[in-house]
């Protein structure tokens, strides 16, 4: 099997940085005999197969499009107590010939009872994640778009999605990719007309809103993030706030027209 060990796919490193992927700490025993604790830079095996406690780069877009994705999942799956939404924590799995992984995302149905996981452990909970999502990272594409498919397909995940962004002659691209797994492997579904792909395990469409990835329901309609839920809420209450505050001077200036009114005509029967 492919381990990626040196960027491909356009991937774009700064070779000034001493932790391009980032780091560990590892403990260190001096000739006096003192420990300490030094940074440890990543490799690209490190970003395929994290150690819990390590601390891998993102840019503020990966960050945005994880916590956007997390939001809006949790708050579908919400209902269903033995559902679970996990935002870059260890899986991992029960077989002998896979590393645990640490995916952006992993959707877990049929589980027996939520917990603070470090390590989701598929050998210990009787369930694996029913659909990963990857966002890319311009250092590390290659990861995603080769060795998680050959791996999260080994692991027997059915569903794994790919948010990729990359530039190409100076433009910057973006787009889904979908697999879905088969009895020979992941199978790649196509996205709809509008480029959405539909994810079936949690009933949403999955597509862009300009430059931000975004949700949609099975009617076509924006699922809004928490940031987008509360100002739209606190938009709405501003609105209805204006227009009760417009509803009582309206009504204070009929009152005063009407008392007006009923001035004149006293005076007008003297």
């Amino acid at each position: 099997m492919k381990i990626a060990t040196t960027p491909t796919n356009g991937e774009i490193l700064k070779k000034d940085d001493p932790y391009p992927y980032g780091w560990r700490e590892v403990s260190q025993q001096l000739p006096n005999g003192k420990t300490i604790r030094r940074r440890v830079p990543l490799t690209l095996y490190d970003i395929l197969h994290p150690q819990v406690g390590d601390y891998r780069m993102h840019n503020e877009e990966h960050e945005r499009f994880c916590n956007y994705l997390y939001d809006v999942l949790s708050a579908r799956l919400a209902k269903d107590p033995h559902a679970v939404v996990l935002y870059d924590v260890q899986v991992a799995w029960d077989s002998p010939d896979l590393t645990p992984h640490g995916p952006d995302i992993a959707v877990i149905f049929n589980v027996r009872q939520r917990q603070k996981w470090a390590t989701f452990k598929e050998s210990e909970e009787g369930t694996k994640p029913s659909l990963i999502i990857e966002i890319t990272s311009p250092s590390t594409r290659s990861i995603d778009l080769e060795d998680k498919v050959k791996e999260y397909a080994m692991a027997g995940v059915p569903w794994y999605v790919i948010v990729d962004t990359f530039e190409q002659q100076g433009n910057t691209v973006r787009r889904l990719l979908g697999y879905r797994l088969t009895p020979n492997g992941y199978h790649q579904f196509p996205p709809n007309e509008q480029g959405w792909l539909w994810l079936e395990s949690v009933q949403v469409w999955l597509g862009w809103r300009g430059e931000n990835i975004a949700c949609y329901d099975e009617a076509g309609n924006l699922i809004e993030d928490y940031i987008g839920v509360t100002a739209a809420r606190v938009e709405a209450e501003a609105r209805a706030t204006q227009e009760t505050q417009a509803r009582i001077e309206a009504e204070e200036r009929v009152r005063q027209l009407e008392a007006e009114l009923c001035r004149l005509r006293r005076e007008e029967s003297k």
